[in-house]
This record gives C-alpha cells, structure tokens and sequence, in this order.
C-alpha cells in the first residue's frame, strides 16, 4: 500500500472527528463568555489546556496507569469469556445452568461489587483490574456462546456424516463463525474496561503505587478544582477512543485472517 493511497484512506476518518471536536470547542468557549459562566462550574477550554500542560506528568502518569488496568482487565476477560463461551457452545447442561449467573456480571452495579472487591483484594493495581475484567466479561461470554451456536445445521451435518470428532468440529467449523461474534463483544468490553478501570481506581485506588485518573476524578471533584476534572475527563474520554480505536484495528485483522472481509 503505497503512502498516498494511505493518506487517501485515513483522511476521511481523521478529518471528520477533528472538524467536529474544533466545533465543539468553539462552542463551549462561545458559551462561556456570552453567558460569562463562572471558571469553577464550566472553565474555558484554555484553562483546561493550560491545566493539561501544567501537571502533564502526573496526568500523563494516571492515564497510563488507567490504560494498563483497562487493558489487563480486558485481556482476562477475553481469555476467561472465550474460555467460558466454549464450554457453554458444548454443553447444554452447563449453559442452562450457569448463563444466568453469567448475567449477574451485567445486572449487579459496579458500585456494589467494588466495596467486595476491595475486601478481597485489599488497595492496589490487582483491585481495579478485577473491576475491569468484571464490567467486560459479560459480553464476550454472551457473543461467543451466540457465536459458537450460530452454525447453519446442515454444516453440523455435514461434520457428523464425516465422523468429525467434537475438536474437528469446534476449531474448523464453529469458531470460524464465532469469530464476528467475538469481535464483536470485544469491541463492546474495550469500553467497559475503561470504565471499570476509572470506576475501580475510584473506590479502590492503586495504594503506594501512584494515582489513576478516578482518584483525580474524584479529588478534584471534591475539592473544586473544575479545570482539573475537566482536563481528568477529556483524558478518560481519550483513553476510551483509544482502547477502542486499538481493538478495532486488531479486530480487521483478525477478521482478514479468519476469512471474513
């Protein structure tokens, strides 16, 4: 692919958002001043950019601690989902058994699990990636059981009449087509990983080892420091576009590799 033809590809995809995002700066700026709204409920987006430049270490440092919990906790949702969502493909017995407490992980808030967590795990990194694999298992185990019995029966036909063993049949023909599927919930949980990643480090914090961006959410938050929480926020926003943006690129790929352009 040569660089032009690159440029010509992303152009409609960058562009776009970038258009949309200098609209709504210039908005929020214009109602600030014209109803000359006070800094400490809605600052300027140039308090904001210069709060983003003054502390960008300890910024920089929380959105990378975030994006490490997020990630973490996504990856092992993506391991224990696919792992979960295969047992329930292959057995009845267990589905119908054990889906509906897989649908506790969806219906439960977050803010009821997290207090547990924290009993459990005590402060720390492992606390707030348990909330993230929490929050993001939920829809890769549902996509990949639907992905895994949404096989056309007459292929299932097929394979019996040709003695394929119960491996055969899993690996060339149910999770080819699991595999849309799975992508699918992966992009949903990229989301909620991020969300359980803020929401963790809300209530259970990283201890000694620094601070992410729910524990500035929140401090800022109750201190009234509103150019810091706004600049937290588009920062969180950021990490969620970029977690998603990140498993969106691998998903095309592993679509191509699988067969499904």
């Amino acid at each position: 692919m040569t660089n032009a033809r690159l440029i010509r590809q992303l152009l409609p995809r960058v562009i776009p958002p970038l258009a949309a995002a200098l609209l709504f700066v210039a908005a929020w700026q214009f109602v600030v001043d014209y109803w000359e709204i006070k800094p400490f409920l809605v600052p300027p987006p140039r308090a904001v950019a210069e709060r983003l430049l003054a502390d960008w270490r300890p910024l920089t440092r929380a959105w990378w601690l975030t994006a490490q919990a997020a990630i973490c906790g996504l990856c092992l949702a993506l391991l224990t989902g696919s792992i979960v969502g295969v047992l329930f493909a292959q057995s009845r017995w267990l589905r119908f058994a054990f889906y509906p407490y897989a649908i506790f992980l969806q219906t439960v808030p977050i803010v009821a699990i997290a207090p547990l967590l924290i009993l459990w795990l005590g402060y720390g990194a492992r606390g707030v990636i348990a909330v993230a694999f929490v929050l993001s298992l939920f829809p890769i185990i549902a996509n990949m059981t639907a992905g895994l019995l949404s096989v056309p029966r007459p292929l299932l036909e097929l394979f019996e009449l040709n003695r394929a063993s119960r491996w055969q049949r899993l690996w060339k023909l149910q999770l080819p087509f699991a595999i849309p599927y799975l992508v699918t919930g992966l992009k949903t949980s990229s989301g909620l990983s991020v969300i359980g990643a803020i929401v963790g480090d809300f209530f259970v914090g990283y201890g000694g080892q620094g601070f992410g961006l729910g524990y500035l959410i929140r401090t800022s938050a109750e201190g009234y420091q509103t150019p810091t929480l706004f600049a937290t926020v588009l920062l969180s926003t950021l990490l969620g576009v970029t977690v998603f943006a990140t498993v969106g690129l691998l998903s095309e790929f592993i679509l191509r590799r699988w067969g499904h352009d």
